[in-house]
């Protein structure tokens, strides 16, 4: 049984802040931090909660933080 993924696909516009850093982390984690355009922890960014963005958020929930933009 696989628990459900918390951020689900919207319109509404998501801030993601990296709270963790990758130091140990698997290299997709890595790339996918970077995708998002995340490089340094307290770094944040606006995006739409589009199916690709969420996918990725879904990938590292533990090292973002994620917040409905206002």
């Amino acid at each position: 049984m696989t628990t459900p993924k918390r951020i689900q696909v919207s319109d509404a516009k998501l801030e993601i802040t990296q709270t963790k850093s990758t130091i140990g982390g698997k290299q997709n984690q890595k790339d996918t931090l970077r995708s998002l355009g995340l490089k340094h922890i307290g770094d944040s960014v606006v995006r739409t909660a589009d199916a690709v963005t969420v996918g990725m958020i879904n990938t590292v929930p533990h090292l973002v933080k994620v917040e409905e933009a206002k």
